[in-house]
């Protein structure tokens, strides 16, 4: 199904018939499409929402660039359509920051919530780390006045793709200019003071070899998170719900059953 929101097409599927609400929200670069099997397993109790968010799999782009807060509010108008608040919501990477600042901002959206390998606060930049930034400030701020010289634009932008494949991430260079935009307002936001804002029960659950967003991330966000419990899965990537999703499965249905 697709619904038009917020200037967008907003694409989504919805599994089961009977029970709660339940709503699944992909990490960044992916789609519904990684949340479908752990969606047809919880289908058998639950009614689940898979969207597609904006600039991924079958939804169209933001019609400008967006940040978190858009994202979330995207959400929102989509679950106010099908009647899916308050639901749970089980989020991986940049889908627990969508769900964390809806929950923040509007505390009757979720009654339960899952996170695992959680994106949201901001890792302490290392040395090697800001000497990387400074040199790719630099070399954009050279690519910007060859720009500026008519018969040698082409050249400048040339060197200004260069730098970004050399010193961006993976998942930045993935994108086109517009969504590398949206991209780094994504990542700019630290949730640190969104987080004892939340009101929803919150389980955690980590991939202790997750090198995309650490253990320690876990850790923290279960002390910011007032009504937050961890369960650490043992050899688990920033995949683990997929690499341990017969594990995983289990402990999310109970945690979301339980009274």
């Amino acid at each position: 199904m697709i619904a038009e929101i917020n200037g967008t097409s907003v694409y989504y599927e919805i599994l089961g018939t009977t029970g709660g609400p339940v709503v699944l929200l992909h990490g960044w670069g992916c789609s519904g499409d990684l949340m479908r099997n752990l969606g047809q397993e919880l289908a058998k109790t639950h009614r689940v929402l898979i969207p597609d968010f904006p600039g991924f799999g079958k939804s169209g782009k933001p019609p400008e660039p967006w940040g978190v807060p858009e994202y979330a509010d995207c959400l929102k108008r989509l679950m106010e359509m099908e009647g899916w608040i308050p639901c749970s919501a089980i989020g991986h990477s940049f889908g627990c920051r969508v769900a964390a600042w809806a929950e923040s901002q509007w505390p009757e959206m979720f009654t339960k919530m899952i996170f695992t390998g959680a994106a949201g606060l901001k890792a302490p930049q290392t040395e090697e780390g800001k000497k990387r930034a400074e040199a790719f400030q630099r070399g954009k701020q050279i690519a910007h006045k060859i720009e500026k010289i008519p018969f040698l634009r082409e050249a400048g932008e040339r060197m200004e793709e260069r730098l970004r494949k050399k010193y961006g991430s993976s998942d930045y260079n993935a994108l086109d200019a517009e969504m590398r935009q949206t991209f780094v307002r994504v990542i700019g936001l630290d949730l640190r003071d969104r987080y004892p804002l939340i009101q929803a029960p919150t389980l955690l659950i980590w991939g202790d070899a997750d090198t995309e967003t650490p253990l320690w991330m876990g850790q923290e966000m279960e002390k910011l998170i007032p009504d937050s419990g961890l369960v650490i899965l043992e050899g688990g990537s920033h995949f683990a719900y997929l690499e341990q999703s017969d594990r995983f499965n289990v402990i999310a249905r109970h945690f979301l059953t339980e009274e």
